[in-house]
């Protein structure tokens, strides 16, 4: 017997979490985080719908929070099993589950001063600082792209660049049943944009796979090209600037943050920004791991990695690199000529929306978003055009000029996933997940449907036996 089931992304674009069940081993892909509206995010401390205890071993595609963020909480609920990844996904995993961990517990404590003053229960975070250590001691060895490796019993895995994060995979998983014989899951994480210039492009599976678990992030669209997109933020920050506002481009730490550095570097060697430009990366985890990026050279694209041995490409003349929240609060003084990157991308934390609030209200300024904004995220207000949003107990009017550049998508479009799973062969099904379920999975539902293929779109927890 060979049954999957899926305990997050089944019919929405978060949480991803996938269980592969034999008659030998328990096989989890992904441990996500939910992320977006407040009940999407109370999910969190849900039981998972089986017992952590029970899980062999845990596949982890990538260390972004939506497919890494459950890990310590697992742990703290009795995962005992290994963790297998490649070795840049350990090392940002490790900064993306503590600044994880930091912020809940400083939600706690905010929430807590608040519970107080009314009588209510103390709140608590998901998780701790000290849990998300004592959860990285589960990682075992780290993993090369396109090596099988034998991970449970009868159970094998092969990672491949998934081309969407440093580090990403998709994975192919081969098992050996006793009743069904060898089957094999693709399971895809999430597939990048090709065609970038930091990362190589999603590769291939090593063999055609009996099943896929496909991501559908923007399966009803393709994006702008890459130099279309980076003209087009050069274009905004100049904008800006020549107004005498502030840009604020809310920015996920892994890939996007770097992403950006290199297109505004760009813009200043073709003139076309200052030379001097001030640009504050406000972000201590995008710090990091930029740092991660310059050790993976070869985990790059070649010509990428020879730039990391001649000259850093991240680096500008006006950068400002601001770990301290002194530094970071110190920011909100300068009233024009700023670039500031701050996480969290989709705005629903961190520094960025101390950002917003002293500068969306300026019509001088601009907001850049460069990223996936969930459904009930306060980027997702901003972007489907709000004229006030609430920040800090207070009612703050929209004047920013707000930009949405979806070209710096680290998610393939429509096309390259249909490119992608052409290349996996004629798979028996394909199994849809992390997607909107009304907008990107049911509109690639229905270009599979036209071109004849076998699709399904899994419920939570729904039991699939593949036969």
């Amino acid at each position: 017997m060979i049954r999957l089931s899926c305990h997050g992304a089944a019919k929405q674009v978060t949480g991803s979490c996938h269980l592969l069940e034999t008659d030998r081993a328990r096989v989890l892909v992904d441990c996500g985080l939910y992320q977006g509206s407040r009940e999407l995010a109370e999910e969190n401390a849900e039981d998972f719908g089986f017992d952590p205890a029970s899980i062999d071993v845990l596949l982890l595609t990538h260390a972004h929070l939506d497919h890494c963020g459950r890990i310590p909480l697992l742990v703290k609920r009795g995962f005992r099993g290994r963790i297998v990844a490649t070795a840049p996904t350990h090392e940002l995993a490790r900064l993306v589950l503590v600044d994880a961990a930091g912020l809940q517990e400083e939600e706690a404590r905010r929430a807590e001063r608040h519970a107080r003053h009314r009588g209510a229960d103390t709140p608590r975070p998901l998780y701790t600082v000290a849990d998300a250590f004592h959860s990285m001691q589960f990682f075992d060895g780290a993993v090369a792209y396109a090596n099988r490796v034998q991970v449970a019993d009868k159970v094998w895995a092969t990672f491949m660049n998934a081309g969407h994060i440093l580090g990403s995979a998709s994975i192919l998983v081969e098992v050996d049943d006793d009743a069904s014989g060898r089957r094999s899951v693709y399971f895809s994480g999430d597939i990048g944009n090709p065609g970038r210039p930091l990362l190589d492009d999603p590769q291939p599976p090593p063999a055609a796979p009996d099943y896929v678990v496909m991501e559908t992030t923007y399966g009803d669209r393709d994006h702008r090209g890459w130099q279309a997109s980076v003209d087009e933020l050069i274009d905004a920050v100049a904008d800006s600037h020549a107004r005498g506002g502030n840009v604020v481009i809310p920015t996920f730490a892994l890939e996007r943050a770097q992403e950006v550095l290199y297109a505004l570097a760009e813009g200043i060697a073709r003139q076309r920004l200052p030379r001097h430009l001030a640009v504050f990366l406000d972000s201590p985890m995008a710090i990091s791991a930029t740092e991660v990026f310059e050790r993976y050279p070869g985990a790059m694209r070649e010509d990428f990695g020879r730039a990391l041995h001649r000259a850093d490409p991240f680096a500008l003349p006006g950068l400002r690199l601001t770990r301290d929240a002194a530094d970071s609060m110190a920011i909100n003084s300068i009233r024009g000529g700023a670039v500031i990157m701050a996480g969290s991308g989709m705005a629903t934390g961190g520094r960025v929306r101390h950002h917003l609030r002293h500068n969306l209200w300026n019509e001088a300024s601009s907001v850049i978003f460069v990223g996936y904004a969930a459904q009930g995220t306060l980027a997702r207000r901003i972007i489907d055009g709000a004229r006030h949003v609430r920040l800090f107990d207070e009612d703050i009017q929209v004047r920013a000029r707000v930009h949405t550049i979806n070209g710096f998508s680290a998610h393939a479009g429509r096309s390259e996933l249909l490119d992608w799973l052409r290349a996996c062969g004629n798979p028996r099904r394909v199994f849809l997940v992390h997607g909107d379920r009304d907008r990107g999975m049911q509109a690639f539902a229905d270009t599979l449907q036209a071109l004849g293929a076998s699709w399904q779109m899994p419920g939570a927890q729904e039991p699939i036996l593949l036969r």
